[in-house]
């Protein structure tokens, strides 16, 4: 009796989802980076400047959560 054995798809398998892996740890940290950078930019405008936009201070947070994560 023969017997054969294929390991050639455990390494590209194992490569995808290693592949898979960083792509979404960089997206994770690109999002996360756009929500940082825009609650900054967001927290040094003054109340005049906020208001002009239609916003008030208690929104930046939910404003700068929903142009990272919510698309």
């Amino acid at each position: 009796m023969a017997y054969t054995a294929h390991h050639g798809a455990v390494a590209p398998t194992s490569a995808n989802r290693l592949s898979t892996l960083l792509n979404e740890f960089s997206a994770r940290l690109q999002r996360y980076r756009k929500f940082r950078q825009t609650l900054g930019e967001l927290n040094a405008l003054n109340d005049a400047a906020l208001t002009d936009l239609g916003l008030n201070r208690s929104m930046i947070r939910r404003v700068a959560y929903e142009a990272a994560y919510e698309h």
